[in-house]
């Protein structure tokens, strides 16, 4: 039988991306961090990072540790997925209800618990840390999530990076009445409310832009030049 998948180019390189792709895909945990979010003072994105289904022998992913190359390569796409479109900070919102950064990272941080069964982990550090930033790091560190799996629906911002190739800010859509953006991947396919992905909804197009030339030299690599790093 003749397979379709991983069709390899010239330079013997996979045509599959490295990264994960805006859609519905079950997902490793591999780590949960807060980092200071890019356009907003004093707010914070969470970022999973993930690791996709084993994409088989031909697959070549990043390196595990691209400074000790004998721990291997990942298995399946990899990518850092924020938790929401949008940085969790302190606000006001149209109808003048206050929103305050802390409980609602303290509310994504328990859901995280619940579908990946690190509930018992997180009443363990009640009353344990007097910051937000500690106990994402208390969670990072202490992994209760490693080995259980999430099913997600991923979305995703278009950018172009420097090599003139179209990437994907990854986040998570957001709750929609009786839906939600990820679940515990043990939940039965037909029990599962996950969102399904709908491109026109969970990717935000970059504006289209007149070229008056493309040059004489198309691309021939992959954009992906560097390994994927936690």
């Amino acid at each position: 039988m003749i397979s379709t998948k991983n069709i390899t180019g010239g330079n013997g390189a996979s045509s599959t991306p490295k990264i994960i792709q805006p859609g519905n895909i079950t997902c490793d945990v591999l780590s949960v961090k807060l980092e200071p979010a890019k356009f907003k003072e004093g707010g914070y994105d969470v970022v999973l990072n993930l690791e996709g289904p084993n994409m088989g022998e031909e697959f070549e992913g990043f390196w595990i540790d691209k400074d000790d190359q004998s721990k291997g390569r990942h298995k399946g796409q990899v990518g850092k997925v924020r938790a929401s479109e949008y940085p969790y900070a302190e606000g006001i919102t149209k109808t003048g209800i206050q929103i305050s950064r802390d409980k609602e990272l303290l509310r994504f941080m328990q859901n995280f618990c619940k579908e990946t069964g690190s509930l018992a982990w997180l009443e363990s550090q009640d009353n344990m840390h007097k910051t937000i930033e500690s106990l994402f790091e208390a969670l990072n560190n202490d992994k209760p999530f490693a080995a259980k799996q999430l099913r997600l629906c991923v979305g995703g911002k278009e950018y172009v990076n420097k090599d003139g190739y179209t990437n994907f800010d990854l986040f998570l859509p957001k709750y929609v009445k009786g839906n939600v953006p990820f679940e515990s991947a043990d939940i039965a396919d037909a029990s599962s409310k996950v969102l399904p992905f709908d491109p026109e909804v969970h990717v935000r197009k970059k504006k289209v832009e007149v070229v008056a030339s493309f040059g004489d030299v198309a691309p021939s690599e992959s954009p992906f030049k560097s390994d994927f790093e936690l």
